[in-house]
């Protein structure tokens, strides 16, 4: 598990190359099986590879979201308005088993912030997201993460460029 963590980057170009619909399937196994709060499991997902909707969903917010046109596969990551208090929690949960298990399987990703986001001065990205996906209107977007079979390397973080600093301990004797 520690390498897939080493390992795994956020990866912004891809490859023209479809993702085998098997690898697709592992990642809709690997978010079923993300823990949930109370095993509420709030989520629902959305695996987007029609490239003519990826080119909708890049345009989602004013920037960080143009590269979703070149991936493979955008998986949108959302929740049912009132299913859950920690909604966010478990969707952000679900969205990092599926980066890992990505990761496991060849793949690059990475994550698109959707919720509390704009997409112009007058609509939401995650109203924007429902607009194109024709979503209903008691879903809560949190994210989209693009997949694709990586057209850049980046090389892990060594360990000394850690903020080692951020591990605060309790131990006070």
């Amino acid at each position: 598990m520690l390498e897939i963590l080493r390992d795994r980057r956020s990866i912004r170009r891809y490859r023209e190359e479809e993702i085998e619909a098997d690898k697709i399937e592992l990642l809709k196994e690997a978010a079923l099986r993300a823990p949930s709060s109370r095993g509420i499991n709030p989520w629902r997902f959305v695996f987007v590879t029609d490239k003519s909707m990826l080119e909708k969903l890049s345009q989602a917010k004013e920037s960080g979201s143009s590269f979703l046109k070149g991936a493979a596969l955008g998986a949108v990551v959302a929740a049912v308005r009132g299913d859950s208090d920690v909604w966010v929690e478990d969707c952000s949960i679900a969205a990092i088993v599926m980066q890992l298990a990505g990761c496991r399987l060849g793949l690059g990703s990475c994550w698109i912030q959707i919720r509390n986001r704009s997409h112009s001065s007058s609509m939401s990205a995650e109203d924007y997201v429902k607009q194109v996906l024709d979503l209903p209107e008691d879903l809560l977007v949190e994210c989209i993460i693009s997949f694709g079979y990586p057209d850049e390397a980046k090389r892990p973080l060594a360990a000394d460029d850690l903020e080692w600093n951020k591990i605060l301990t309790a131990d006070r004797h």
